[in-house]
């Protein structure tokens, strides 16, 4: 390996970071994944047998093309009952527990100890910056807070952009949505605030549905973004056209296609990959996204061409982040962007077939679909 890289140093230059030419960025992360394997390879005898299983030793990982021989691990992996035994951290030393939900119930659990909890919340405050560049405005929240629901990955990650705003406020109440309160709220926050609207597309969506009903269009603010993570299929199968949510935020909300942005990310790793102004996903220059053949999951397809995404995180001490999505996804062939960041760029296409549905933002539509049918029967009742 060439001198040793703090990822530190990265986070804190991302924009010098970002405009580093692809190989000398390759160069940067490689080293981090390298020196990241090597510690848990060490430190984890569990993941140590499964590198020694697949013939994979210490000393196996030497360049950035030896990064396709890291073993990975199942993203279901960590909905076994044992999914304690992936941690290199002991139990004791886990600070945080994050939690997704799919349509099986069966809670998907990552565990950060402290050092990875700090790593975590400097890199997506670090994204949030580079791409958003927000210090003052107010975040309506389409969605419910950490207090109703604190383990849920998705509410966790986007709340934090309210430590980047002057106010903030969340629509989503007892799993209810407050849809007249939300305009209230904007509507109070006019000419003193930016206003920002943050959530999963579905909710925007719904959102946008009361609009249209009421036949009442806004114009946000100059600056104004509408940051969305979570996915774009719904609890029952319906896809959310992107372009369609584009033309209705544009016209319900007055912020052109390039303030909606996009983000995407999984509760097992700890970075988002966020849209800049063309609607481009960049991944965050210290990861690495390797995309695999859909029939050889050892080897990676053509840039450009559709694959099984895996990702390879070296923030990560409690445990390796080298995790097998089940995401159908394909990276630009060009690593420059025209926004000017330069590394990989992602692009999101859908679960790989006979996986299970299921996400944060999906679990949430179900539970809220159920709230809303209970408070409706209250509604009906005959007294």
């Amino acid at each position: 390996m060439s001198k040793k890289v703090k990822l530190q140093d990265l986070i804190f230059n991302l924009e010098e970071t970002f405009s580093k030419p692809e190989k000398e960025q390759e160069e940067l992360k490689t080293n981090l994944i390298i020196e990241n394997f090597r510690y848990h390879y060490e430190n984890n005898a569990f993941y140590r047998a499964s590198c020694e299983n697949k013939g994979i030793n210490i000393d196996s990982i030497q360049s950035f093309d030896d990064l396709i021989k890291i073993p990975l691990i199942p993203v279901k992996r960590f909905k076994d009952v044992n999914s304690h035994e992936l941690l290199t951290k002991g139990l004791h030393e886990i600070e945080y527990e994050m939690r997704s939900t799919g349509t099986s119930g069966i809670p998907s659990v990552s565990r950060r100890d402290s050092k990875t909890v700090d790593n975590a919340i400097l890199s997506l405050y670090a994204m949030y910056r580079e791409f958003f560049k927000l210090s003052t405005g107010a975040s309506l929240y389409l969605m419910p807070s950490t207090e109703d629901i604190p383990e849920m990955g998705m509410i966790k990650v986007l709340g934090m952009i309210s430590g980047l705003t002057d106010a903030s406020w969340y629509a989503v109440k007892g799993k209810l949505f407050k849809a007249q309160e939300a305009l209230d709220t904007l509507g109070k926050w006019k000419n003193k605030h930016t206003r920002h609207i943050i959530g999963p597309p579905f909710l925007v969506y719904k959102f946008i549905k009361f609009l249209k009903e009421k036949d009442i269009r806004l114009q946000l603010d100059k600056g104004s973004y509408i940051i969305n993570l979570g996915g774009w299929k719904r609890f029952t199968g319906e896809q959310i056209s992107r372009e369609e949510y584009n033309a209705l935020c544009e016209e319900y909300f007055g912020i052109p296609a390039s303030n909606i942005r996009d983000t995407y990310g999984l509760v097992e790793c700890n970075s988002l990959a966020v849209e800049c102004n063309l609607n481009q996903k960049h991944v965050s220059p210290w990861v690495h996204y390797s995309v695999r053949d859909l029939n050889d999951l050892s080897k990676e397809v053509a840039l450009g061409e559709r694959g099984v995404l895996a990702i390879l995180d070296p923030i990560s001490m409690s445990y390796p982040t080298f995790v097998l999505t089940e995401d159908l996804v394909y990276l630009n062939k060009e690593s420059e962007c025209s926004c000017g960041r330069n590394g990989q760029v992602v692009n999101y296409i859908s679960r790989v077939r006979g996986a299970e549905i299921g996400c944060c933002a999906i679990n949430l539509e179900k539970q809220m679909d159920t709230a809303e049918a209970n408070e409706s029967s209250k509604s009906c009742v005959i007294l």
